[in-house]
């Protein structure tokens, strides 16, 4: 409030209030995409299924080059039974390998693309025993805790460079795609144009055997005297 003098009179005012500042606000648009990575790329839960005995159970998974993949597994235990662990590709290169294997962990890094194989199997007389199988690879893999007590990181610059991995990785795989689509493409296009060719070839060939047929039975009939 305040006072002001017209003539002999005395006026009393109000202040005008005061402009308030809004507070600032993280964009929408940015905060979206962020929280769509976290929550498409958020790791998945581990495999659990049962082992019969004197089997074998194998999985598969095709997997980038230069990608680290990490995995924990654990078996049930059973009297008289040996388990035995295998990782290997799809040329039969072993990665990974443990006799009378029960509970451990195991790591190792792709050098190419390829589908690699876990497989365990079970030898012994005994039910099935329960397989618990924990996998990860590329982001999934790494361990942030240990990146930030290295590196000596904030949780947010933390945060920031998984988000930066995941945008990396997002990069790779649409590239592998968009090479793959190139690739599928280019065979598309390859098989079409052979199966022009093969019918062009093939009508040649009908239309060669039609005329050859014409001309033999009119020489035949001609040497028959049934047409002139």
């Amino acid at each position: 409030m305040h006072l002001r003098y017209r003539g002999n009179r005395k006026v009393v005012g109000l202040n005008p209030e005061p402009t308030r500042r809004r507070p600032h606000t993280f964009p929408t648009a940015m905060l979206t995409p962020l929280l769509l990575l976290l929550v498409l790329f958020e790791p998945a839960g581990s495999i659990t299924f049962y082992l019969p005995v004197n089997s074998r159970r194998c999985l598969r998974e095709e997997i980038h080059k230069d990608v680290l993949v990490t995995g924990e597994y654990q078996i049930s235990e059973a009297p008289n039974t040996r388990n035995s662990l295998q990782i290997k590709d799809s040329s039969s290169h072993m990665l990974y390998s443990k006799e009378n294997a029960s509970k451990g962990k195991f790591a190792f890094t792709t050098e190419d693309y390829d589908m690699f194989e876990v497989c365990f199997e079970s030898t012994g007389r005994v039910p099935d025993q329960l397989v618990n199988l924990d996998m990860k690879h590329g982001v999934e893999a790494k361990n942030y805790e240990e990146i930030a007590k290295v590196e000596k990181l904030k949780p947010l610059e933390v945060e920031l460079r998984r988000l930066e991995d995941l945008s990396e990785s997002i990069v790779n795989d649409f590239a592998y795609m968009k090479k793959r689509e190139e690739e599928m493409r280019d065979t598309n296009e390859s098989t079409s144009s052979r199966v022009l060719y093969f019918s062009i070839f093939s009508m040649c060939c009908l239309t060669g055997l039609a005329t050859w047929q014409v001309l033999y039975l009119r020489r035949f009939f001609k040497a028959k005297k049934l047409i002139e």
